[in-house]
Formats: C-alpha cells, structure tokens, sequence
C-alpha cells in the first residue's frame, strides 16, 4: 500500500486543503488580508508535500535495502493500474516530491494577494498526484490515464491569472495536451494490437518476436508525439515559451523542472523497451535532440523576457536530454556514458529550473515586471538572491564544479566515442555551440539584473532599499534548493556517478562501463570552447546587436529583435487548425453530402417529375375558404341594402387563411414547450391515477 498511499494521498490532500480555504471565504476577507483559515490551507499543503516526500524517501531507503514494490488495481477501464519500483522511479519521485515541497513553501508568499488561490493549491496537490502516478507506472495504460489526468490539471497552473495572454496561453497548452493525448493513445492502440501488452518489462521481449516492424515504428512515432508534445520537443513546443511567463513562478518551476520530465519519461520507455538500442529509433531522436537544442537556445538569446527566457531555456535543456536518448540507441551495448548522462542531465535540469524560477518568482513579486529593462539593477545589493541565481546559472551554463559541466561532459563524450562522418561532427558542434549560447543568455540575465544599474535612477534607488524581499519560509525554500544543487555537483563522485549507476536498470544498462576524467584537459576543453563561444555571443551579439540606445535614459536597452512573425503558432498552427485544415476537410465532407441532394434533384427533374396539381389553393385551406366566401357573400349583401352608405370592402378568404396559419404557428409554439409537454404528462398522470383508483 506504500504506493497507492503515494499515488493516491495527493488526492485526498488536494480535497482537505480547498475545505480549508472554502473556510475563509465566508468571512468575506478582502483582497490580500490573510485570516487563520488561510494559514490552515497553506499548512495543509505544504505538509501534505512534506509527507509525500518524507514518504517518498522511506520508500527510497527500503528499496535500496532490497525490497521490492508493485503494486496492480485490476478492473479499472478493463485493463487495471499498475505501478512498481526501482532505481530511476525511486530517485525521479524524490525529486519530484521536494520540488512540491518547495514550490508549495514559495507559493505561500508568492500568491498573497491574488485570487482563486484555493484552486491553485487544489490542482497543485492533484497534479502531484497524477504525476507521481506517471512516474511510478509499471505498464503503458498507466502512464497514459495518469499523463492525462495531470495535462488538465496542471492546465489550471497556467490560466491561474485568468488574463488574456493566460488564457491564451492555457488554450495553446490544453490543445496541444489533448492533440499529443490523442496520437499517445493511438499509439498504444496499435501497440497492444500488435503485442497483445502494454507492460513495460514485457513489451522488449515481444516486440523482438513481431513481424510487422511498420506498425511497431509507427505506434511509436505516434507515442512519441505525445509525450514529446509534454516535453517540449520541437515542433510540438509553441506552448512551452508562452506557458511559463504566465503561470504563477511556483508552478513555473513545476511545469519546467518536473511535467517536462514525464515526457522524457515517456521517450525513455519507448527508447529502452519498445526499440531497445535500435540505431534507426536513436537517429530520429538524435535529430530531434539537435533542432529542439539549437531553437531553444536561440530563442532564448533573444528574449528580454526572464521567466520567457528561462522557458526557452528548458526547451534547449530537453534538447540535450534528448540527444542522449538519441545517442544510447546509435551507441548499442556501449551506450553507458549516453544512459548516465541523459539521466544526470534530467536531475540537473529539474533541480536549475527549480532554483531559477523560484528566484524568478522572488523577482516578480517585488519588482512586479520581469522584462529586463524594468527589472535591471534589482539584485545588486542583495548578496544571497545572486549567490542563489548564479548557481543555477553557471550550473546549466556546464560550468566545471557544477552539476551541469558533469552531465554535458558525459553527453558530449558519448557523441565523440561514436565518431562517424560528417553528420557526427556537425552534430558535436551544434551540441557546443548551443552549450555557448546558455552561456550566453543566462549572463545576460546575472548581468542584468546583478551587475548593471538600472536606467531610471529613481527605480534603482527604490530596488537599492528593498531589504525583506522574501520571507523566512521563501528563503529556505530557495537556499535548501540551491545548497543541494551546489552539493550534486561538487563531488561527482560521490553523488552522480552512484545517482547514474542506481537508475541505469530502468535504461536497460547492467555493466557502468568505463569511468570518466571529468576533469581531465580533454574534457575541460570542450566546457572551455563552449564558454568561449558565450563569450563571443554575448559581447558581439548581446551586447552591439541586441541593445540599442535609451530614448528616455542614458545607456542601451535590451531589444527583441527576433522576427514576430517567426512565431510557428500564428505562423503556422493556429492557420492550419482553425483555417485551412477545416476549410479543406469542409470542402471534403461537403462532397459526400452533396451526393444524395443531387441524385434526388436529378430524379424529381426526370423520373419522379412532379406533376402539377389542378386545383393547388394559393394559400390557406379548404376550410378557411369556405368561411371566407362565406363572409365575402354576407359582406356583398351587407353592402347592398343596409351598408349601402357605407360599404365595406374586405377579402375574407385572405383574412381566414391569414388567421389560420397564424393560430396554427401558435399551435406549434405551444405543442412544442415544455409547458405543454408538463402539462400533457400531467394530465396524463392524473388520468392513469384516476383509472387505478377506479380498479
């Protein structure tokens, strides 16, 4: 019961915290003032997110101590829930459950003062359900129902604000969620068709034994769609750059850091037990990898936008993940270096992006901007939101001491220890060059708001005396989180290396293979080429091309010069869903439709010609022009003797028929009501009771 406790007690939470807050609703507070049921809701949750991980970690210990764990709810939708345990599961659900942990501790200062906050701690706990379902999931059918189930949770995360652009963005998120929802289940459709599983511990072996490779790949290529769709993998990442500016910073880090991480799960599952070292799978991964990696970056060099900025960055990080998958299929049996670093890359990410929006977040909440020209010069003088901030940043920058130089270096091995032709090495440089644009970007950010003044001395002045920029609870949540991102990384082999070689079995790697010099003159020298280029990057690029002089201000500006009309969703999605692609399947279903009215003109012309009726009445009926030419015959005899003054002249066979499709209109308008429908029933009801009553 240890991981229905898991999976299920977010649920459960997520119910006690929003009871909690309904509380506070009837006093009536007004907006921003706190009141006890407030801080019982708050307590709620981020105690709720302290249990699942404390939970998370005595699951951690017994397993490492040799228990097993699994867990089946058979009859569920016929096929059943199952979830089980092992080194990857256990470690990425400790992630998972301190990054909740935090986000939640953030929240409580971070969303004071805004509205529906017991909806966003509502669908915070139950996402941490769903996705601690996904993580532990043993078969296919799970992941998917629980994949779901957390895409329209965590929706509520980004239309939190209920702004335009929110809602915007939330639409976006939602549509390509239940676009990439509906390929993931086509997929296993033809999976299970095909291997008559959707267990991942047997889908390798049965895949193997399979005469029709077409549809495997293809169930696969549909799979992938959709867990890349969640990912963030170009081309399916338009929602990721507008989803995080908008949504609340705590559930910025979430959606970056952790829902980021499902779909990387997903393509580990089809990477490792559907197309187990397969070179053909590995290339099409390893391309993707490449364009997702590059995009991203240079999407992110460009922005002015923090948290917009961050967003790109994530989508240039699962590039580099990606990448690794890519490579552990090319590389075979000797893909030891792919498996540890695409895994390290994982944990590195979701813990930079935890500390990186949440400080984000901090940012936000006291400047209430996060465009670089607003919020330049707002870190100077406060030594431990930098120290925070530049961990992450030289951390995803693969700086070495950090985390991130581990995990390149590890990625960037396994592209050289294949070798191959060009593509191989053009494949190397793209992996450094955007190495250099992190680099780039993220010193641009430090710079920015650390280094540089701000070009409205009255602004600088107001960020130079805010003291009690977060509170206690805030503080801890970011030190703890940069602490542990600075102690991952400091002694690689003592907590990476031993991490890789724990969750290796889920990738399908028994033996860790050669050990790595990470800091060896070889290895420094590809970390080294990538800062070169960042630097290169920022001073001729960032710093001429991209910042021109202030109208208002002395100094430069940061400018977005990125092309508006380079947005793939405008550019292409949005046109081709909402136009064109309904445009073209109108025209097609129109013909079919068209057919039968055709075919059934074209008889009544020829065949079934209508013949014309002799004594077709213009209008009215036979009753209402007997009673007309009645009244016309007593109107003529009327005007003839005593209206003879007077005469009146009126068309009585028009007026009758007049009134009688008026009172036969009003007769369907009554006949049609529900009034007359309820009476009718009534009526009927009494005569039924009336008819017992007398037997």
């Amino acid at each position: 019961m240890y991981l229905a406790a898991l999976v299920f007690f977010p649920f459960v939470a997520g119910l006690l915290s929003f009871g909690a807050g309904v509380l506070s609703v009837q006093g009536k507070q007004k907006k921003g003032e706190e009141s006890p049921q407030d801080d019982l809701r708050d307590t709620v949750a981020i105690l709720s997110t302290a249990l699942e991980f404390a939970g998370m970690l005595i699951l951690a210990v017994k397993a490492g101590a040799g228990s097993s764990y699994a867990l089946t709810i058979p009859g569920v939708c016929g096929f059943g829930l199952s979830f089980t345990l092992d080194g990857f599961r256990t470690l990425y659900g400790c992630i998972a459950s301190f990054m909740w942990m935090a986000a939640a501790a953030m929240s409580r200062e971070y969303l004071k003062g805004h509205r529906n906050r017991n909806r966003f701690y509502l669908f915070l706990l139950w996402t941490l359900g769903a996705t601690m379902g996904v993580f532990l999931s043993a078969d296919l059918y799970t992941t998917f129902l629980f994949f779901e189930i957390m895409s329209f949770t965590s929706y509520v995360w980004v239309a939190q604000e209920e702004t335009g652009p929110a809602l915007r963005a939330a639409a976006t998120y939602l549509a390509v969620a239940v676009i990439g929802g509906l390929a993931m289940l086509m997929g296993i459709f033809l999976l299970y068709c095909q291997l008559g599983t959707l267990r991942m511990e047997d889908i390798a072996s049965a895949a193997k034994v399979c005469e029709n490779k077409n549809l495997i790949y293809t169930a696969g290529c549909c799979m992938l769609a959709g867990f890349g769709a969640k990912a963030g993998v170009f081309p399916l990442h338009i929602w990721l750059p507008k989803a995080h500016p908008v949504a609340p910073a705590p559930a910025s880090a979430l959606l970056s850091g952790i829902l980021t991480k499902t779909g990387i799960y997903g393509a580990l599952i089809l990477s490792s037990c559907l197309f187990f070292r397969d070179p053909a799978w590995g290339a099409l991964n390893l391309v993707l990898g490449l364009i997702t990696m590059f995009g991203g970056a240079l999407l992110a060099v460009f922005s002015v936008d923090l948290k917009h900025t961050l967003a790109c960055s994530s989508m240039s990080q699962i590039g580099f993940i990606l990448t690794g998958i890519g490579m552990q299929g090319l590389l075979g049996e000797e893909n030891a270096l792919a498996v540890h670093g695409t895994f390290l890359h994982m944990v590195n990410h979701s813990l930079i992006k935890l500390v990186l929006f949440l400080a984000a977040g901090v940012i936000y909440q006291n400047a209430h901007a996060l465009n670089l020209n607003e919020i330049r010069g707002f870190g100077r003088k406060k030594p431990l939101l930098a120290g925070i901030f530049l961990t992450g940043a030289l951390a995803i920058s693969g700086i070495p001491l950090f985390g991130g130089y581990v995990s390149k270096t590890l990625l960037h091995e396994s592209i050289v220890e294949y070798g191959g032709g060009p593509f191989m090495k053009a494949a190397e440089w793209i992996f450094l060059f955007s190495g250099g644009l992190t680099a780039a970007y993220m010193t641009k950010l430090f710079a920015a708001i650390f280094i540089e003044k701000n070009p409205d001395d009255s602004l600088q002045e107001k960020y130079d005396k805010t003291k009690a920029y977060m509170s206690p609870l805030s503080g801890a949540a970011l030190t703890v989180s940069a602490l542990l991102l600075f102690v991952w990384g400091l002694a690689p082999r003592l907590t990476m290396d031993r991490a890789a070689e724990y969750a290796q079995g889920f990738m399908g790697l028994e033996e860790s293979g050669h050990s790595v010099a990470y800091f060896s003159g070889e290895n420094l020298k590809g970390a080294l080429i990538s800062v070169a280029i960042g630097a290169l990057v920022y001073f001729l690029v960032i710093r001429k091309l991209l910042m021109k002089p202030s109208g208002k201000y002395s100094g430069k500006t940061y400018i977005c010069a990125w092309p508006a009309w380079l947005d793939l969703e405008n550019l292409i999605y949005r046109p081709l869903l909402l136009k064109i692609l309904p445009a073209i399947l109108g025209v097609i279903c129109r013909i079919p439709d068209s057919l039968p009215d055709a075919a059934v003109v074209f008889l009544r012309k020829t065949v079934y010609r209508d013949s014309p009726i002799p004594h077709e009445r213009p209008e009215g009926n036979l009753f209402t022009a007997a009673l007309g030419k009645i009244l016309n015959a007593f109107q003529k005899t009327a005007n003839r003797t005593w209206r003879r003054k007077r005469p009146v002249y009126k068309d009585y066979v028009h007026l009758a028929a007049m009134r009688g499709e008026e009172l036969r209109e009003n007769n369907l308008v009554i006949e049609r009501s529900l009034s007359f429908g309820l009476l009718l029933f009534c009526i009927g009801l009494s005569l039924t009771l009336f008819y017992l009553i007398l037997l």
